[in-house]
């Protein structure tokens, strides 16, 4: 199981019924919990087989919300739709997706008339995060947002040969 809540031990309790997307394949009640090798191991009521628990492989457990008390932490869905501006405030896009990364998290914006991008979500990056103005404020370095067609010839520079005897050997 992928855990995504900063608190397994209050989130996945036995007896804890959880509500799952698609709602036909639950509710499911925990009847175990356990670590094991880095991962949440969870057996449900009524899936005590391997076959009983494979029917429930790729479910997603919902739970209820919790208020944050980190102003700086967002769930995903009040991140994703959010405009996507630059420091000046125009509209670079809209924020379409999170992927979640061992480094830090990316934000994946759709832009008119331009390939997705990959954001990362770090402070430096990313100032600020207005979810009920709807918008963000990106930073971006030289680069990130530039754009590369499949039919560009990459810049590769001009090569100046030195005037002058070149190293021993050439010249």
């Amino acid at each position: 199981m992928h855990v995504r809540t900063d608190d397994p031990d209050v989130r996945f309790v036995v007896g804890t019924v959880l509500a799952t997307d698609p709602p036909e394949a639950g509710p499911l009640r925990i009847e175990t919990v356990r670590s094991h090798q880095g991962r949440l191991l969870v057996r449900f009521a009524g899936h005590q087989d391997r076959t009983s628990a494979e029917s429930v492989v790729g479910v997603r457990l919902l739970v209820e919300e919790a208020p944050s008390t980190d102003p700086d932490a967002f769930y995903d869905h009040e991140l994703v739709g959010l405009t996507a501006v630059d420091g000046a405030g125009a509209t670079i896009g809209t924020v379409a997706d999170v992927l979640h990364q061992p480094g830090h998290d990316l934000l994946v914006l759709d832009r008119p008339d331009a390939p997705a991008a990959m954001i990362p979500f770090v402070a430096a990056i990313v100032p600020t995060v207005d979810v009920a103005g709807g918008r963000l404020v990106v930073e971006a370095p030289p680069g990130l947002l530039d754009d590369l067609s499949a039919d560009a010839e990459p810049d590769t520079g001009t090569v100046v040969k030195p005037e002058g005897p070149g190293p021993a050997g050439e010249g």
